[in-house]
């Protein structure tokens, strides 16, 4: 599996307080008091999270937030997936493989689960690597294709010129999740955050970095 993080546990969705400034939680109880969750290694929004590194990682470099497409995204696949794994029992109301010999039915069938597991294993993972990263010097958009494949795009604070979020539709509505869009000077690729939880906490927590970093610069 790439190294692309490496995360012992994070923190389950739910929206972050939104503070002026950003003091590192120094325990767990004032984490959970700041950003009103507690440890999850499959969230899809965590503030400050633990044990988390990335390739390229500056020394004093902090990680803020760290966020993955909202888990409601993976319904599709998910029912997808159920649907192939009763293919056989379904297969067994209607015998469709009735002509073959009991073992060539039998190597069917076990073919067809693995090709199941496969497509399982390929969404799961590729949600779970395809992250977004804030820190306290730049974000950095992480796609993930598959296990020898994956683009890292990053751009500094300062290079960010500004930031917008869209929540369209009813299921993002009413579950909260929506797009981040991150202008960034001419030169370089606009990062999009897609499908994440919260991009109205996310939005304005990334303007607040952006002012504590301007004010630090002055």
């Amino acid at each position: 599996m790439p190294d692309i993080f490496i995360t012992d546990s994070e923190e389950k969705d739910s929206p972050a307080p939104t503070p002026s400034v950003f003091p590192e939680p120094k325990t767990a109880t004032q984490r959970e008091r700041l950003t009103g969750h507690t440890h999850n290694p499959l969230a899809s929004y965590s503030y400050f999270p633990d044990n988390v590194t990335f390739e390229n990682r500056e020394k004093e470099e902090k990680i803020i937030l760290l966020l993955r497409r909202h888990p409601v995204t993976n319904l599709t696949w998910i029912m997808v997936g159920a649907l192939m794994l009763l293919a056989p029992v379904i297969l067994t109301v209607f015998p469709f493989l009735s002509f073959l010999p009991a073992r060539f039915q039998f190597v069917a069938v076990l073919g067809w689960y693995m090709v199941s597991f496969a497509f399982v294993l390929e969404k799961f993972v590729v949600w779970y690597y395809d992250i977004f990263i804030i820190t306290n010097e730049r974000v950095l958009d992480i796609d993930f294709y598959n296990l020898i494949y994956k683009e890292v795009t990053d751009a500094s604070l300062d290079k960010i010129q500004d930031v917008t979020y869209s929540v369209g539709g009813v299921g993002r509505a009413i579950f909260n999740y929506g797009d981040v869009l991150i202008q960034t000077a001419a030169e370089l690729e606009n990062l999009r955050f897609q499908a994440i939880p919260w991009p109205d906490k996310v939005a304005k927590i990334l303007q607040d970095i952006r002012m504590e970093e301007k004010k630090a610069k002055d």
